[in-house]
């Protein structure tokens, strides 16, 4: 088994919530953490644990008003990370790449168990993981922000890419 490192640079989250004036999208990078991986079969397949990390405060819409009110209510300084470890994984398909995976995501200080499909690829010395999740902010103690007459609601599509070096 050998632990490979998420490339930061290479690995994207992208959130998508609603709003009562217009959708509202945040993409980063800056994942940090680990895949294990077990070439004994000839091709590159997940082992658990898997580990990522993010700094919270690059959770960003590029709209100011709205970061200022995202990063006070995410409250960047008491909780700086975002964390995510597996705990579970399933192949589901190995031919199609497709696996599930349950595990803790830690937000705002509030640990949940979630579980999601995700798609498995390797390709040219790396190995991605490909996975989305709705969630409630509400399940981890976030206040949907509310502005003046814009109010987000509470449900966020969260899509990963993590992609590791082989």
């Amino acid at each position: 088994m050998a632990s490979c490192r998420i490339d930061p640079k290479r690995s994207r989250l992208w959130a998508e919530a609603r709003s009562s004036l217009h959708p509202i999208h945040v993409e980063t990078d800056g994942f940090d953490g680990y895949v294990e991986t077990n070439t004994a079969a000839g091709s590159p397949q997940i082992e658990l644990p898997i580990r990522v990390e993010l700094d919270a405060a690059l959770v960003r819409s590029g709209n100011a008003l709205l970061d200022r009110e995202l990063q006070r209510r995410l409250e960047v300084q008491k909780y700086p990370r975002v964390v995510g470890e597996a705990r579970e994984l399933k192949v589901l398909d190995l031919a199609a790449g497709r696996c599930w995976v349950r595990g803790d995501l830690t937000l705002h200080g509030v640990t949940r168990t979630l579980d999601t499909e995700m798609t498995v690829r390797s390709r040219e010395g790396t190995i991605e993981l490909v996975g989305e999740k709705l969630i409630d902010m509400r399940d981890f103690g976030l206040t949907p922000p509310k502005l003046f007459i814009f109010r987000v609601y509470p449900e966020v599509r969260v899509r990963v890419r993590l992609v590791a070096a082989l």
